[in-house]
Order: structure tokens, then sequence, then C-alpha cells
């Protein structure tokens, strides 16, 4: 008894020294800012001097330093091309401390900033196969006219293959348009790029950031099986009027925002709007300025609006409303004619909640979209998506641990008419929802990251659901050498309206998973109505010098079940037609495929000098059940080589230039030409007499290759400064400087071929005020 009371007291002793210990313990907080115009400043090297505690800052410009020893502190606050912030802290045990840092603009001690911060969050974030990208960084690539764009930067980055300048797609790592999900302040965009291919829907002066996920990507994200674009916009400045004003011979531009109350003390809360608007008049100026290219004029157009108001809260919580859209129309070499136009809404809640060590978001949004495709002698396709997106999500702070969780619903209505290539009609209507929780975990482990996730999805009108578990990890083998993993599974309902098996095809449309899918499968049941990947990434990084960083990644997407529109209907899945094979009367068919490859970016970056090259070598096969082909965005090798140099006395002059070489895209050869009688009265038809088409006997699919494809972009920026915050930008830019002629597919039909763009040079000015 007397050693039971003994230990006992011990035990007591123990827990009251242990809740002793936990309370000389407190937090700080906060958001900064720029001093300047209010916005966020984004992933900045926050910390308490001489010691391990600190944090980057968020996409909301939010950091949050927890378990820190009650005491003085100086807090430190370093970002690229602003002046370093020292405050005096007292850190209070049990407490939560929130400051809020406004920093002022410098060129002093890049060098410096570049060491702690970048390197700093190499270290402590795990970013596998996710790159960053900001506005400044996109206008270090040759632009088209005077406007930097999303839809250019992206075809640099590792992984990514651009199909054509004309009509042209994104597929990242293997993975097709449909299965890219894009977010905008965690609206969906069903369609981000204009027909042209050139230009996104997204104004670059509007985005703050955007983190595009090539694979891997934790359980915070859903609903795609191959990559997330998550973009965030900016909020408006909050301290003055601004803008800004560009035209090119593409396009032009208008950009306005501005404070609608602004703080009066550090403890008050403001409110401000942006609003953006662009308009190509391309298809007018392209008669005049390229008839070379097509003395009809280069048939694309587009208008793009958008805006946003952001009340912001003493504490740096805030609420915003945003909303946009968007509108294409082509008509193509005279005989296609589509239009689409995408518009939406929503608001989006950043809570930071009085002494409680969480963060929590929340979004409610609605978007739709519809296309409409008129072609000559052939019937019209259609394709719409509506639908909302809820999302509530909650993160904790544990030193420098983090537990993130959530759960989101979606639902949308599909609306699809078409016909496939031997004329049988395909048509879908459906409402669809979806539910989803997930949660999230990242511990720091001495040298070794560890983020482990879980995703629980399920498909309501499938009535299937997907447990999805995901990996991250990185483990800091040395001061200059990391090595990081990631992978998961993934699923997904959305289909597209067209064939993975087009070469060329401008509608862009949008089903929910059919019910009229095959039963059997390569001799095996068909279990799932979903989509389905599993990924596999496997990297590392290595610091070859303070300003020299190299990033290798290795991966694999095995894609267990896809679904492709089938091409090869003939019969009505009728009672009187089930003596057919499946694939001859299914509307839509299952096919498996891999994808797999490595990526190599080496990156300078340091003051007037910006170097970016790119090698990826990657395979994607595909198999539907009787025969494997690669489909025809399977590029082997792709090379892209990026640099920017800024000269002149007052470093106003700007020199860039993009080198871009890709291996040539697989392509159905073509083995002769028949005369195809349509047989409109049946066995009635007279074939001796009724007038036949154009019949095309088809080689292996996709069994050739096109030839190699290389473009070389320069472009050449002065700035001028016009009084105390205004200037002006005059740039010229040449796309395809040396007039390579690169071939985009093959007419059949006209027996001609079909190049990308010629030797294009456009010059363009803005004015920011």
């Amino acid at each position: 008894m007397k050693n039971y009371f003994k230990s006992l007291s011990l035990i007591v002793i123990g827990l009251l020294s242990f809740s002793a210990g936990i309370a000389q313990y407190g937090s700080v907080r906060g958001f900064v800012y720029d001093k300047a115009n209010g916005e966020p400043v984004i992933f900045c090297n926050v910390y308490l001097e001489g010691t391990t505690y600190g944090a980057a800052t968020d996409v909301n410009g939010f950091y949050n330093i927890t378990k820190v020893p009650a005491g003085d502190y100086k807090l430190i606050v370093q970002a690229l091309s602003y002046a370093e912030s020292s405050t005096d802290i007292v850190i209070i045990a049990d407490q939560i401390i929130t400051k809020k840092v406004d920093l002022e603009a410098s060129v002093q001690n890049i060098d410096v900033v570049v060491v702690s911060a970048e390197r700093q969050e190499m270290k402590t974030q795990i970013y596998t196969s996710i790159t960053k990208v900001t506005p400044k960084q996109m206008s270090k690539i040759p632009t088209i006219g005077s406007e930097p764009d999303l839809a250019q930067y992206l075809q640099v980055l590792p992984g990514v293959i651009f199909t054509g300048d004309q009509g042209g797609q994104l597929y990242i790592r293997g993975g097709a348009p449909i299965q890219n999900k894009v977010l905008l302040d965690g609206m969906i965009i069903y369609n981000p790029f204009h027909s042209i291919g050139l230009f996104s829907v997204f104004d670059s002066d509007v985005i703050r950031n955007a983190d595009i996920y090539t694979g891997g990507f934790g359980a915070q994200y859903g609903g795609r099986i191959s990559s997330i674009m998550d973009i965030t916009t900016r909020d408006g400045n909050k301290k003055r009027l601004a803008g800004k004003v560009s035209s090119s011979t593409f396009m032009s531009k208008v950009l306005i925002e501005g404070p609608i109350k602004k703080a009066k003390t550090d403890n008050d809360g403001s409110s401000s709007f942006v609003f953006s608007a662009k308009h190509s008049y391309l298809e007018q100026t392209s008669k005049y300025l390229y008839s070379y290219v097509d003395t009809a004029g280069l048939p694309f157009g587009f208008t793009d609006f958008y805006g946003k108001v952001s009340i912001n809260g003493k504490n740096g919580s805030k609420v915003n409303f945003f909303g946009f859209n968007f509108s294409d129309n082509v008509t193509y070499r005279g005989i296609t004619d589509i239009r689409w136009k995408s518009s939406g809404g929503g608001t989006n809640v950043v809570l930071v909640p009085e002494n409680y060590p969480a963060l929590i978001k929340a979004n409610v949004a609605f978007s739709s979209y519809s296309i409409d495709m008129i072609e000559s002698e052939q019937p019209p396709r259609q394709s719409s998506i509506n639908g909302f997106n809820v999302g509530l999500s909650f993160i904790y702070f544990f030193g420098k641990d983090e537990l993130d969780y959530g759960i989101e619903t979606l639902g949308f209505n599909t609306n699809f008419n078409y016909f496939n290539a031997v004329g049988r009609k395909i048509t879908q209507q459906q409402f669809t929802t979806e539910l989803a929780a997930y949660a999230k975990y990242k511990m720091t482990l001495g040298k070794l990251l560890i983020e482990p996730s879980f995703r629980f999805h399920y498909y309501a009108s499938l009535a299937e659901a997907s447990p999805e578990p995901r990996l991250g990890m990185k483990y800091n083998l040395s001061e200059n050498f990391r090595i990081k993993f990631s992978g998961g599974m993934y699923s997904q309902n959305l289909i597209a309206a067209n064939s993975d098996r087009d070469v060329v095809n401008l509608f862009y449309g949008f089903l929910s998973g059919p019910e009229n899918l095959q039963k059997e499968f390569d001799g095996e049941r068909v279990t799932s109505k979903l989509q389905k990947s599993n990924h596999a990434i496997l990297g590392f990084e290595v610091d070859i010098t303070n300003k020299l960083n190299l990033n290798v990644e290795g991966y694999i997407k095995d894609n267990v079940q896809l679904t492709n529109i089938n091409r090869n209907k003939l019969y009505d899945d009728t009672g009187e037609n089930q003596d057919k094979p499946e694939y001859l009367r299914k509307d839509f068919i299952i096919e498996t495929g891999q994808a797999y490859g490595l990526d190599f970016l080496l990156k300078y970056d340091y003051k007037r000098l910006y170097f970016w090259t790119v090698y990826s070598i990657g395979w994607v096969t595909r198999y539907d059940g009787i025969i494997t082909y690669p489909p025809h965005f399977d590029r082997r090798h792709n090379v892209n080589l990026v640099g920017a140099y800024t000269f002149g006395q007052d470093l106003d002059w700007e020199f860039s230039t993009r080198w871009n070489l890709g291996s040539g895209f697989p392509f159905t050869q073509t083995q002769g030409f028949y005369e195809k009688i349509p047989f409109h009265d049946g066995i009635n038809t007279d074939y001796t007499t009724a007038n036949g088409e154009l019949g095309i006997v088809y080689g292996p699919l996709n069994q050739g290759r096109l030839p190699y494809y290389h473009r070389l972009d320069v472009n050449l920026k002065k700035t001028f400064n016009v009084g105390d915050d205004g200037k002006v930008v005059v740039s010229l830019s040449i796309t395809n400087v040396y007039n390579r002629n690169n071939i985009f597919y093959f007419d059949r039909v006209r027996y001609e071929r079909v190049d990308q763009l010629p030797f294009m040079p456009t010059i363009g000015v803005n004015w920011t005020f």
C-alpha cells in the first residue's frame, strides 16, 4: 500500500509538472502586409531571432508560431524585395499574441532573404510535384503583346505538354484536360483556357498565387485523378485608387482597384475591391497585321470579366465576394463555329478566432459552362454543366506540426448531345452530387517530414464511395540535399465530352459518370463506374550553390480505370442488339493505362539574371481491351529553356527568351480512300446512282509520329516611371523567331498540312497608375 501511494504521488507530481510545462508556452500569430497597398505578403519568412522558432506566411499572408517558451523576443520578418522588419514582442504563457506586420519595399539584402526564406521553406515543406506561381514569375517569360499569361507560363513547367497554338490543350503528366481540376478562390472553373491556346481566362495582374500540383496532391483536394490548379486572387489596393490599362495587337485590358473603406488605425477594419476586363480583337487586327498567316484572319475572339470585394477585420479575418464571366468564340477554317461561355460567383471566409489556436476557412460558390459547336454537313453538338461547391476546413498548429481537416459537398447538372464518328447519337442529362471529408497531419521528426492524409469521397448519384489514402514525405539528408516522396489513390466522376483519340477537338464538354458502361472489361467484371488512378512520385532537391537549385522527380500514374466516349458505337443498346459485342453498342468504353517519366528542373534566380531549364521524358499508354496504343498527347521528349536579364543604368530594360523543343506526337496514318455509299434508303438504295461520300481507310491507331516541334520566342521591355506611383511599359515580342513550320495536324479530307503559328511580332503598351 505504501508503494502504491508513493507511485501515485509520483504520477500526480509528474502530471502537475507536465501541466506547468505546457502552461509555460505561448504563441504569436498574425498577418504580413505590403505597407504600400495593404496586400498580403505571401511565403515570407517569420521567426524569433536567436531561436529555431519560425514559420512561413501562407497565401493569405498568415503566420502562426506556436509552443514558444514565455519570454522576450524579437520578431523578424524577411521577404524578397522588402526591407527586413524587427519588432520586440513578449510571449506570455498560455496566451496567443496577435501581431500584424507591414513591410516596406526595398532592394536591399536580397541575397540574405533568398537564402533564409526560400531555403527555410524547402526544409520545412514537402512540396513534391508542386510549383508556386506568382505574377512576377509569369513576367519572366516572353509574352504575347504586353501582358504575361498563366497559359503561357504553364507550358514551361515540368511534366506539362501543350499540343498546339490554335486550339491546343494542356496535358499534365499524362492527364487529359478533364482530369485537371481548376479552382479560382475555391470556385470550380470548367474551362480555364481560350481556344487560341495562348491565353487563359485569368488576368495575371489579379492573381496573387497559383499552386500547380502535377500529381501526388494531398487529401484536401479530390474529384480529379491527374492534377490540381489552385488560384488565389488579390484583394485589391487598400490604400489608394490604382489600376492598369494595356493594349497590344492581340487584345486590350483594363484593371481598377482601390479601397471602399480605409483602415484609420491598426485596430480598424477595411474593405477593398478589384475589377478586371480584357477583350481580344485578334479576329479583326490579324486581317491586316497577320494576313500572311491566313488572309481571312485568325478566327479567335474572347472577352473576360472578373470582380472581387474584400471585407477585412482588424485581426486579419476577412470575407470575400467574387464573380466572373468568360466567353470565347471561334470560326475555324470557315467550317466550324464554336461558342462557349462560363460564369459564376461565390464567397469565401478566412476566420482567425480570438484566443483559439486554429484558422478556419469556408467557401460557397456556383459556376456554369456551356458550349455549342456547329460544323458544316455535321449535326450540331451541345454540352453544358452548372453546379455548386461548398467547403469548410480547420487548420490547427502544434509547433512545427499541423492538422488540417474539413468537409466538402458539390452538385452539378450536365446536359450533353453528341454524335460520334459513325453518326450515332449520344445524349445525357443528369444531376450529380458528391460528398467528401478529409484529414491531413504534417509532423516533423528531426530531419524527417511526414504528411499522411486520408480522403473519403462519396459519389451519391452512383451510390459509390471511394476511400483514398495519401502520403507525402521529405528527408533533409543534409543542409543542401533533400529526398521527397508523395503518392496516393484518386478518383473522379466527370468525363470529357470528346475522345482522347481526337487529335484536334475544340469541343470541350462535360459528362457525369455514365450508367451505360461495359459490364466486363478484359475478361473481368466491372465493379466501379468511377475513373481511378494511383500515383507514386519520388525525387530529390539539391542546392548546387546559393542561387542554383536542381529538382528531379520520377513519377508513375497507374490509371486503373478510365472512361472514354465510344467512337466505334454501331448499334443502340436495346434488347434486340444484346447479341452484339458491348464495344459496338455501349455509349462509353473502359480503358486502362499508365503515364510515367522523369522531370528535371534547373533554376537560377539572382538579382538581374533568371534562368529556368526543364527537360521531361515521359511515356503514356492506353489499353481499351483490344489494343494498346499511345494517345495523341504522348510526347517522349520535351525541353524548355527560359532566360531573363534586366539591364540599364536604372534597371529599366528587360530581355527575355524561351526556346521549346518537343518530339513528335502520335497520329493515325491514312492508308487509302474509297467511295462511301450512305444508303439513306436502306436496302432500296441504288448504289450505282447514289452520290457517295469520301471514305477513309485508317492505319493502326496512333502508330505514326509527327515531326519534332521547336520554337524560339523573345521579348524586350522598357519601363518609364511616371510620377510617384505610375509607370509605362512598352513591350516588343516575337513568337517563332526563325519561322519554324511546326505541324499542327494533317487535314485528311482537304489533303493538306495545317501548321502552328508562324513568325508573329507583337507590340504592346501598358500604363500602371
